[in-house]
């Protein structure tokens, strides 16, 4: 396969998106290319600001090892966010019993769940927790809330840990709402041990999982993998799947946001 520079890049920049980083060896078997054509290839399109050159190859730009803490994550993408979180939120219905995970965009679901009745919503994250409260104080949708303990992370505002999941253990839910750190072909990824094994558990007493991302997580890979794909039912996202993906998406329902929606 001998391609164009353009074309090249265009593919470089899929797989990228697809998978979070690529190698430049497998590129140039890939485009019958000198590994020298790749690293310049990948050259301009980090300077475009485009990826990260690792050694041996490219990272997606927010390819990340570690999260940032609650507080700083909620200044950054606001608006995708908010569409994000008000498509899912159109996903509860009269009667639901949900549980919903910690993070910023899941905070921002709470927000917008308006007009619903008799809906049981399980959390381990505090500030979801109060938003949902002071909505069902106001009348803005009917049904309880259930806190689920454990120790608390202070950087994430969550509870975590075998108590945690223990208690969530209890419970059979129709739907879980996600928002991880990351998705890609190999499956929804977060950041730590305990992160990822709550997002499991979700899975798990969960008839339905919906996964909340804006366009940023698609095609990264944080450090720990709790689910496959084929375990994921929808995702909701502010831009329509990469078209590398779409042959793995057949059993899943991608959730393009309303561009016009109000944030």
């Amino acid at each position: 396969m001998s391609v164009l520079s353009v074309e090249r890049k265009t593919e470089i920049l899929d797989r990228l998106h697809a998978y979070g980083k690529v190698n430049a060896a497998e590129l140039a078997r890939l485009f019958n290319v000198s590994m020298e054509t790749i690293r310049r290839d990948l050259d301009v399109l980090e300077k475009e600001g485009h990826l990260k050159r690792v050694h041996g190859g490219a990272v997606k730009v927010n390819f990340q090892l570690g999260e940032p803490p609650f507080v700083q994550r909620r200044q950054v993408r606001q608006d995708e966010k908010k569409k994000v979180a008000q498509r899912a939120a159109q996903l509860v219905n009269d009667g639901d019993t949900i549980v919903m995970g910690g993070g910023t965009t899941i905070l921002e679901m709470a927000y917008c769940i308006r007009g619903v009745n008799k809906v049981t919503i399980l959390t381990n994250s505090l500030p979801t927790a109060n938003v949902l409260l002071d909505s069902m104080n106001q009348g803005l949708f009917h049904g309880k809330v259930i806190l689920l303990g454990g120790e608390l992370n202070e950087e994430q505002y969550s509870s975590r840990g075998t108590l945690c999941e223990k208690m969530l253990d209890l419970f059979c839910v129709n739907k879980a709402f996600i928002s991880p750190g990351g998705i890609s072909l190999s499956g929804a990824t977060e950041y730590t041990l305990e992160e990822s094994s709550f997002s499991a558990k979700m899975i798990q007493v969960a008839k339905e999982t919906i996964i909340l991302v804006d366009h940023s997580k698609i095609g990264v890979e944080a450090l720990c993998k709790f689910s496959q794909l084929e375990q994921i039912h929808a995702i909701v996202c502010d831009q329509e799947e990469p078209a590398s993906w779409k042959s793995y998406l057949e059993n899943i329902d991608w959730i393009i946001v309303d561009e016009t929606a109000a944030v």
